[in-house]
């Protein structure tokens, strides 16, 4: 395995995160309805006093409306925060300086000099990761990021962004992937494996499947709006994980299924960054860290896990 280097060193110390994709976002999430900016504030006062000073958000998450949100708020606060966002490769931004200048952006928005993490996105056929990762290092060189990632990066394109970087003697901090006990791809495809080799952190989105591992939905009582129907056939098929997973979160005493799910990418070497709208999940989520799955309770979950995942195959 590579040995992180000293910029890339806070990162793996960090245990949980916080994700702010629900903040501002109406489409997905129902923000203005199910959630307004007094209980996204109440929820980033919670999820600090427990802990969680790692919060990652994206120039689109709410048209940027995310990123004014968490500007204002560190405004407003004396402890620190390791703040994370990410530049969206529009089709109009097929050049490197395009990179810089939308971090710019960010940093007004966010009301800061400078972020600890910039990432791209998501891929672009309009623009390699080797152009990509020209315009991240000149944001190094700026001084406007400490530390460069790459989300929805597969092992192939990540291993370009990586080398591409160290051209430029910048090490690839992070790999932001879709990862839960329901979406398991960055495992089973290697890039898991991969980012343990080269001192990578891989940064685990979405680690509660939008509530599905929370055991609070079920086909009866789906998710509202497009998440409904985006899962209404895994709801037929998880009832047997979410009762082992209740199990095991019996035998750790106060524990919750979604705390056991948490817990489980935390025992797999992955950062989870779990999205709150109250105060209620917040502290929910702040529990997923701080303990551990033994290791007969992680291969009971990879099992059961692998049983609902296989039904789901095409």
């Amino acid at each position: 395995m590579t040995e992180v280097s000293n910029e890339n060193r806070f990162l793996h110390a960090v245990e949980m995160g916080l994700g702010a994709w629900q903040w501002g976002d109406r489409i997905i999430w129902g923000y203005g309805q199910t959630h307004t900016d007094k209980e996204i504030r109440e929820t980033f006062d919670v999820s600090l006093n427990l802990g969680v000073r790692f919060v990652d958000t994206a120039e689109i998450y709410g048209s940027g409306y995310s990123e004014r949100l968490l500007g204002k708020f560190l405004k407003e606060i004396e402890q620190p925060v390791l703040v994370a966002t990410k530049f969206f490769p529009w089709p109009w931004r097929f050049t490197a300086g395009t990179i810089p200048r939308a971090l710019k952006g960010s940093l007004e928005r966010l009301k800061l000099d400078s972020v600890d993490l910039y990432q791209i996105h998501w891929s672009t056929p309009v623009m390699s990761p080797e152009t990509m990762m020209d315009g991240m290092a000149e944001c190094v060189q700026r001084g406007w990021t400490r530390t460069v990632g790459v989300s929805n990066f597969d092992e192939r394109k990540m291993i370009r962004a990586y080398v591409a970087l160290m051209r430029h003697g910048i090490p690839l901090a992070s790999n932001q992937v879709h990862y839960s006990l329901l979406r398991r791809d960055p495992e089973k495809d290697g890039t898991l494996a991969r980012c343990k080799d080269l001192g990578i952190r891989l940064i685990a989105y979405s680690p509660l499947e939008m509530g599905l591992l929370t055991g609070k939905y079920s086909a009866q009582n789906p998710p509202a709006g497009v998440r409904g129907a985006q899962y209404a056939e895994m709801l037929k098929r998880i009832p047997p994980l979410i009762d082992l997973m209740q199990e095991i979160a019996l035998n750790h005493g106060d524990k919750t299924v979604s705390q056991v799910a948490l817990n489980w990418l935390i025992c797999k070497g992955a950062l989870p960054i779990p999205g709150a709208k109250n105060i209620r999940q917040a502290e929910q989520n702040a529990g997923g860290a701080g303990w551990r799955l033994t290791d007969d309770e992680v291969a009971k979950l990879d099992e059961e896990s692998d049983k609902v995942n296989q039904k789901l195959l095409p």
